[in-house]
């Protein structure tokens, strides 16, 4: 079972309580973009084996939508953070890298 704490209210709080939001930090078509790029955006996500970055609500607690960093076979939390954020903060990156160095990055 995950367990997150949500940055916003620092309740401790598992899955149940939670509504999975998908991909975190992604950019969003506009206006203007191309028929390619709005499926791309809809459709294309990262399904990675390893570190990754999802949106996460406390559906159950405050309501607010966070990030969480985690890695997806061993169900490990690095940490989370606000929804605003454009790149995670470096004590996520360091608890990420401390793991497995040879992690290449965000993005």
């Amino acid at each position: 079972m995950l367990k997150f704490t949500c940055p916003a209210c620092r309740i401790e709080a598992c899955e149940s309580e939670l509504v999975n939001g998908g991909e975190a930090h992604l950019t969003r078509s506009g206006p203007g973009d191309s028929d390619e790029m709005f499926e791309r955006y809809l459709f294309m996500r990262k399904n990675p084996k390893g570190v990754h970055f999802e949106r996460w609500r406390h559906a159950m607690g405050c309501g607010k939508w966070f990030i969480a960093a985690r890695h997806t076979a061993t169900l490990e939390v690095f940490g989370t953070y606000p929804a605003q954020a454009h790149e995670p903060p470096a004590d996520v990156i360091a608890a990420i890298k401390s793991r497995y160095p040879a992690w290449e990055g965000f993005k």
